[in-house]
């Protein structure tokens, strides 16, 4: 018998990699960007993401106990889920806040569905989406670097033409304006996002498409396309929200789409739309179309006939 015909069982790719050392990548990636806020909004930006943080794993610590589910905090997943959750939160949110978004975050957005692996919407993003719309005075209220004055943030001033200095692009880019914790720091945010791609923990089809979207909506619309990269949350949701592993499609044809929808509704929203920034609900949006995206997107096995 010729042993090189035999197959056994699969999976028939193995790696050491798992679920702890992926999280534990982004960890380290987005590490960076909470320096960067801490350094341009004080100590209480730091006090903002331990609380998160901690927040995130007892509650998946605790609601796993009680519906009798094997604890899986060791993954890591809550850590990055209260990251990027105190990431989308202005540096002067209460701490209260925090607290219910986080919550929020891990039971609505990730265990309610089965946990890691199951949930559909990135949870970091429910968690805010559910504050925006229960607390909107709160989680739009800004306040400059350094100052801690309050200001409106840069796509704030051009959607409701306000009278106020807009931040130069090297300011943008740094992180020099207001904006929510992890999100003012383009540099930081790139830094990490090259450690993940040099890891392979993401890939560019999501993030270059769903950049390369906005700014060409930008120029439709007449719009200031590298002041449209720079402002807001694009380049923190475009690499660290929307290449989601769970609540992205796995096909490569799927992330150009689901970048391109990405793109799409950010711009739509920012331009047209009453909020003046779309990155949150946009994602959301192309979460819910993840499932068809991929099941349109799926490659035909060899030898068979792809169903229409």
């Amino acid at each position: 018998m010729n042993k090189e015909l035999i197959i056994s069982v699969s999976p028939h790719i193995r790696v050491k990699e798992d679920t702890q050392s992926v999280m534990r990548d982004v960890i380290i990636a987005l590490t960076l960007a909470m320096i960067a806020s801490v350094y341009f909004f004080g100590w209480y930006a730091l006090l903002i993401s331990v609380v998160s943080v901690v927040v995130c794993i007892l509650t998946e610590f605790v609601f796993q106990k009680l519906v009798k589910k094997k604890v899986a905090v060791g993954d890591l997943s809550a850590v990055v889920t209260g990251l990027l959750f105190a990431f989308v939160l202005p540096p002067s949110v209460p701490l209260w806040i925090v607290v219910i978004g986080a919550m929020v975050s891990i039971i609505l957005g990730k265990q309610i569905f089965g946990g890691l692996g199951h949930n559909p919407f990135n949870p970091a993003l429910v968690g805010r989406a559910v504050l925006v719309a229960s607390w909107p005075v709160h989680m739009t209220t800004w306040i400059r670097p350094f100052d801690a004055v309050t200001s409106a943030s840069p796509l704030g001033i051009v959607k409701e033409g306000l009278d106020q200095t807009l931040p130069s692009y090297l300011e943008l880019f740094l992180g020099n304006r207001a904006g929510c914790l992890g999100e003012t720091s383009v540099l930081a945010l790139l830094i990490g996002a090259i450690y993940l791609l040099y890891r392979r923990q993401i890939s560019w089809h999501i993030p270059l498409v769903y950049v390369g979207t906005v700014a060409l909506m930008s120029v439709i619309f007449n719009r200031d396309p590298l002041f449209n990269i720079l402002a807001g949350g694009l380049i923190l949701g475009a690499f660290f929200m929307a290449t989601d592993m769970v609540t992205t499609p796995i096909t490569t044809k799927g992330k150009l789409i689901f970048g391109l929808g990405c793109g799409f509704f950010t711009a739509l929203i920012r331009f047209t739309g009453g909020f003046p920034e779309g990155v949150c609900y946009s994602i959301l949006i192309m979460n819910m179309f993840t499932p068809l995206i991929d099941r349109y997107t799926q490659p035909c096995r060899f030898g068979a006939k792809k169903t229409k």
